[in-house]
């Protein structure tokens, strides 16, 4: 028997194992959010001085994997039992070894709901490509969540990609059919593009960006159109109770933007998840008598 039908047959094993590929990918995720951004900063400004004219400035190497991970405040390098998911952190007290410099809580919280996601996900979809496909979803969601959390931007290096990765698995119906998900895309890209469009018209703002219709683009892709009207709607309801309460309790200015892309992928995963049952129950309220 190999390994992959040991998975196969005992179920328990396959999620646990899940969980912890879930753990170290979560540490992975940490390095994107915190990187990407920069390396889109750095490529912008290689742009600029390309289009200008003049000779960009020669820096450092700075990618995904280069330079080691290191404390911002006094440069120690992290070490490998330093960044063991979690369980580093408690260890440290959530603190740095070498210089006690408080580390963010947001490190072990991505690990864990990387860890946590990715399991329930090999649980609700079992061995096979759909249970991949639904790790993969979870992993983009929670690295585009944080990076329009800190930055609001969704890069396209990431929400592109899994726009045609869902097409890519629906051309087997993984999740639903071809049709639906090439329609589920283009309705996705087009219902938000239109709001930005009217609101834009009306007010003379931007009322969000363009990396959110890509986002529900691809989160069309992956669940089809079908599941789009409710994407939306929880997706604006959390928004809109979230942004009532930043700016009554914590005095948050009404013209300070508030990202829409972290509603969104919490719509998505609700629907990727629970998307059937609650179209259905919401269906049997409304043909009640």
């Amino acid at each position: 028997m190999t390994f992959l039908q040991v998975l196969q047959t005992y179920p328990p094993l396959f999620i646990a194992m899940v969980g912890i590929i879930g753990l170290l990918v979560g540490s992975f995720l940490n390095v994107v959010i915190h990187r990407l951004p920069k390396m889109m900063e750095r490529d912008w400004r290689a742009q600029c001085a390309e289009l200008s004219g003049t000779e960009a400035k020669e820096e450092a190497a700075y990618n995904l994997s280069t330079p080691r991970s290191a404390c911002p405040q006094c440069g120690h390098k992290i070490g490998a039992l330093e960044n063991i998911p979690v369980i580093s952190y408690l260890l440290l007290r959530g603190k740095c070894k070498a210089c006690q410099t408080p580390i963010s809580m947001r490190y072990p919280i991505v690990e864990a709901l990387s860890g946590l996601f990715s399991a329930y996900a090999a649980w609700h979809f079992g061995f096979g490509l759909a249970g991949v496909g639904a790790i993969i979803f979870v992993w983009a969601l929670i690295a585009l969540t944080c990076i329009d959390l800190d930055t609001q931007l969704l890069p396209d290096d990431i929400t592109l990609p899994l726009l045609w990765l869902g097409l890519l698995l629906n051309l087997n119906g993984v999740f639903t059919s071809l049709p639906n998900a090439l329609v589920g895309a283009v309705a996705g890209y087009l219902t938000l593009w239109s709001v930005y469009w009217m609101f834009k018209l009306t007010t003379g703002k931007e009322g969000m960006g363009y990396g959110d219709f890509k986002l529900l683009a691809a989160i069309g892709a992956w669940l089809g159109w079908q599941m789009l009207p409710l994407v939306i709607l929880l997706s604006s309801v959390v928004g809109a109770v979230v942004g009532i309460t930043l700016i009554v309790a914590v005095k948050h200015g009404r013209n300070v933007p508030i990202p829409f892309g972290p509603y969104l992928a919490g719509g998505g995963l609700i629907a990727m998840f629970w998307g059937a049952p609650l179209t259905q129950s919401y269906l049997q309220f409304i043909a009640a008598p």
